[in-house]
Formats: structure tokens, sequence, C-alpha cells
């Protein structure tokens, strides 16, 4: 059990949403559970729904018992954490409402206060300045702003200036749950604290790297919110530039949130931009079509009310770093969805040997070195090696053997990325959130790659539902010489 060492008021904005019940509630629950917010802390939902605080309660509990493992849900836990739960109705089109907020919050006015986003990023402007215009904004205030902040650059840069018109830099957190994620920290224990990898760790050892977030799951549910964006807007601009940026990244001079985010920023800087001429050869996008996902048949995107649309449901790039670390080691990114499995891992490819004692004597094959570190659907860390295969055999015989670099399990249950994600910002730790400048510096990446897609300067491809993505993709990292870790 956690020492209780975190007061703090939770103002959960668009509390009844999906992601609010699913994943945001199931996190203050454990923190609850496991002692890492005091008794007395609130979590007050923000909802348009005009119901009573006991039926925000009762619809609290079913979710929970929804949505949490079958053996993390207790009925004396949920009364511990029940008392914690207020309902506030607000309107964010009138502003009605937040006299009551106002109220509920002047109770304890020296309380840190964390304002959670939870809604379109059209109301993040609109939320912040009813929050500076009924007093609600003091020095220990911070808000959080949930993904997506913009379709490019430019709205981009509205939306944190509307925030930014109300609270300073480093009260503002922006958040990516990917980031959370303890093989994602893992990332850099394993870089900075282990000289086994700090001399290997450039283009002298390293041949090539892939990042690959693929998901099972399509569209459906989410269509309307998803066509707007689509895989480059809502994975790759974000989720995995963060993932390259803590695989290429030079040391950091500490563990400070801004030295640690500093180095990110150089990364992003040090892109090569994939310029027109570059897009057709560099870049794929697709849309999934109908056909069989987890056992079953499933429709392709478009197979819909809308049987047309620009969005792409897979996207796959090589991306270069031009500084003297990479330069020369491209770097392989692909998302997308109804992809065969759900799978998220960087794998970090090593050069072959330079010379093989083994294919000469008896034409033993040697399988190159590969760090392989997996995200979801289970976390693990893999060193992929040769080792000799035990046997009287006159001729030595290899085998690639997986040494699996895993701390071991100490805690009953494994947190998820939102329990960190947001205890972290209950301490006022912004680590593992994104900066302003790395945001605007990835946007200002990625506008010339869709800006391209958008004038159909990649013409648009299809993949079946259920496999590994269109064969452009296998196409594009081929003629490189080099395949898919999956292939």
């Amino acid at each position: 059990m956690a020492r209780k060492n975190n007061l703090c008021d939770f103002i959960l904005f668009g509390g009844h949403g999906d992601l609010a019940f699913r994943k945001l509630m199931p996190a203050l629950f454990h923190l609850s559970k496991d002692g890492y917010l005091e008794d007395e802390s609130r979590i007050i939902t923000i909802s348009r729904r005009s119901i009573s605080n006991q039926e925000h309660k009762t619809l609290v509990k079913e979710r929970l018992i929804e949505f949490l493992p079958k053996d993390s849900f207790t009925e004396k836990d949920y009364e511990i954490f029940s008392k914690k739960l207020l309902l506030i109705t607000v309107d964010f089109s009138t502003n009605e409402g937040y006299d009551k907020l106002q109220e509920v919050l002047n109770e304890f006015e020296d309380r840190e206060r964390i304002n959670y986003l939870s809604t379109s990023p059209a109301f993040f402007g609109g939320i912040c300045q009813a929050l500076s215009k009924w007093d609600l904004i003091t020095e220990k205030t911070r808000v959080v702003l949930e993904k997506p902040l913009g379709r490019d650059l430019k709205s981009s840069q509205e939306i944190n200036k509307k925030v930014l018109s109300f609270f300073k830099e480093d009260q503002i957190y922006r958040i990516d749950h990917y980031l959370g994620k303890d093989t994602d920290q893992n990332i850099m224990a394993l870089r900075f604290s282990n000289r086994l990898f700090v001399h290997l760790w450039s283009s002298n050892h390293i041949d090539h790297v892939q990042i690959t977030v693929a998901e099972n799951v399509g569209a459906e549910g989410r269509w309307d919110y998803y066509n707007d964006y689509g895989a480059m807007r809502d994975m790759i601009q974000n989720h995995l530039m963060q993932l390259l940026c803590l695989i290429a990244m030079e040391p950091p001079c500490s563990l400070d949130a801004n030295d640690i985010r500093d180095e990110k920023v150089k990364i992003l800087k040090t892109l090569r931009p994939i310029t027109t001429t570059a897009l057709a050869n560099s870049t794929v996008r697709a849309q999934y079509t109908a056909g069989s996902s987890i056992g079953e048949s499933v429709p392709g995107y478009l197979d819909g009310e809308v049987t047309q649309s620009n969005t792409e449901t897979f996207a796959a790039m090589r991306v270069d770093i031009d500084n003297w670390r990479w330069n020369g080691v491209p770097f392989y990114i692909r998302s997308g969805k109804r992809m065969q499995k759900r799978n998220s891992e960087i794998v970090i490819q090593f050069k072959p040997m330079p010379h093989s004692i083994f294919e000469k004597s008896n034409g033993a094959s040697i399988v190159d070195n590969k760090l392989v570190i997996k995200l979801q659907p289970e976390e693990s860390i893999e060193l992929r090696l040769m080792n000799k295969i035990p046997g009287l055999s006159e001729n030595m015989k290899l085998q690639e053997v997986n040494l699996e670099l895993n701390a071991p399990q100490t805690q009953k249950r494994k947190s998820d990325a939102y329990e960190r994600l947001i205890l972290d910002v209950i301490r006022a730790n912004a680590t593992l959130f994104m900066r302003l400048d790395e945001v605007e510096a990835a946007w200002k990446w990625a506008d010339p790659i869709i800006e391209g897609w958008e004038n159909n300067l990649v013409p648009m491809k299809k993949y079946t539902a259920g496999t590994d993505g269109p064969t452009a993709a296998v196409q594009m990292i081929a003629q490189d010489g080099r395949s898919w870790n999956d292939e």
C-alpha cells in the first residue's frame, strides 16, 4: 500500500464519455485502492448530463464492473472510492453550472486542482476561459489536454494559443498515453544505464529501426472522429514520433522533465523532410476492405453509410534523421487498423557480422541480432542472439535464441498507463508529457506529408482486413533490401 500524500481535486470534464469510463475512472479507482490518493481527495465529474449524484455513482459503479478485471473490483474498495465522487452538470455552450463548480472548489482553495479535459478539442479554449472567468485557476491548478491537438500545425497552434491565454506552459500537460507504459519508460533505462548498449546505439552498429503500432479493431463506433484524422494524425504524428524520439534522442543531462524534452525536440528538428518528390517512394497510405478479423467477417472501411473517403487507415514510411549518430540508419514506421493482430513493437536491427567463420566451415547461417521491445499486447524486451544447438554433431549448428531482459514482476497487478500519467500530473511531474515546441515540431514535419496525400501525390492503396497491410508497405522496405520483422 502506497503512502497517501496526494491530496487533490480531480476535475474530469467529459466525465461520462467513453475514455472516461473505459480508462480514466478505472485508473483513478486503482490509484485510490492502492493508496495513491488521499481519502479526502475528490473526483469531480463535469458532464452535460443532468442526473443526481447518486445516479452518477451508480453509473460509475456499473462501468467499473464492466471495464475492470474481475478480480480488481470489490464492494469494499468501491465504497471508499465512491466517497470521492461528485457530479456537477455544466452546459459548455452557455457555461451554465460553473457557479456550482466554483462553490465546490472554493471549499478547499489551497488544494491541488487537476482539470482533465476529456472532451473534443473544440471545447478546450472555452473551458479554460470559463475556469478563468470564475476564478478557478490558481498557482496549484493544472490542465490535462487529450489528443488530438489539432489537424495540422495551424489548428494546433490555435488550440494551444487559447489554452495558453489562461494557463502557463508549466501548468499544461499534453497527454500521450503510450508514454505511460512501463516498457516505454524502460527504453531510457535500457539505453542510459547499461554500458553494453551505450556504444552499440549508433549507425556504427545499427542497420535500421522499425516501429509498428498495429490494431486488429476497425474504425467502427469512432468512424466520424477517425475519418477526420486517419492513421497519420491519430497515431504517427504523436504516438510513433514519441517512440522514435525515445529511441533516437541523445542522453539528457538529467532526468529533469525539460532536459528530457529538450533532447526529444532536437530529434524532431533533425527529421529529414519528406519532399513531394520523395513521397511516392518513402510513404504508403491505404484503407482496409472487407475481410476476416479474430475469426469473424468484418466490413471494409467504406462499407457503411459513406462510400467515399480519402482518409487512410494504414500508413507506413521511411524516416531519416540527419545527425551524426543516425546518419544512414532508416527508421521504418507503420500503423494501421484491422491488421492481422494487435501488436506494438520497436525492433532495433543490428548490422550483420563483418565476417562469419561458421558459414565457411559448415554453411551455418547467422541471423542478424535484434533487440525487440514489445509494447502490446504484452510488454517485454528481448535480445535475439545466435547460440549453438546442443548435441554431438560433428558440424556446429546454430539457432536464434531469445534473451529476455524483463525485470521480475513485483506487483500483483500491472498498472495501466493512465495510472502513471494521472499520478504524474498530481505530482507535477511533466516528464512524460509533450511540451509546446515538441507538438509544433512534430506537426511541421507531418504537414507536408499530409498535404501531399490530400493532393493525391501518393495513391490510396487497399488491404484486406485481418492482414498485415498493403503489399506496397512490403515493397517500400524491400526496395532498401530489408523486410518487416513479421515477414
